[in-house]
């Protein structure tokens, strides 16, 4: 079974700029479906915030981090990056990275459900 493993969070001051990095342990994933989440550490549930196909296609289920965030998919290196621009406090979060276990290629429409393979995600704190 496919492991993820995300790195690259940490303190950032407002407007700056984080890269985090899922590596997939198992190579054929690095052709599948990634969605990233992220998790407000007050306990609220985890809300879905782009996935990367596997033809490239970069799905976005949330308007405030449209041209923010970005994807982007090194296949040699098994990893998926998500590039976050501009940052703002209310980006503070644990950034989880997730695929599904029957390594479909499509992201979902409409809300980023379905995801069954996590990683143990990473934190973001923007500072204002």
């Amino acid at each position: 079974q496919v492991q993820l493993v995300e790195s690259g969070g940490g303190l950032v001051q407002s407007g700056g700029s984080l890269r985090l990095s899922c590596l997939a342990s198992v190579s054929t994933y690095r052709f599948y479906t990634i969605g990233w989440f992220r998790q407000v550490p007050a306990g609220k549930e985890r809300e879905g915030i782009l996935c990367i196909a596997r033809n490239g296609h970069t799905e976005y289920y949330i308007e405030s981090v449209k041209g923010r965030f970005s994807l982007s998919r090194d296949v040699a290196k098994n990893t998926v990056t998500l590039d976050m621009n501009d940052l703002k406090p209310e980006d503070t979060a644990v950034y989880y990275c997730a695929t599904f276990s029957d390594a479909r290629g499509d992201c979902p429409i409409g809300s980023l459900v379905g995801m069954d393979r996590w990683g143990i995600g990473t934190p973001v704190t923007v500072s204002s």
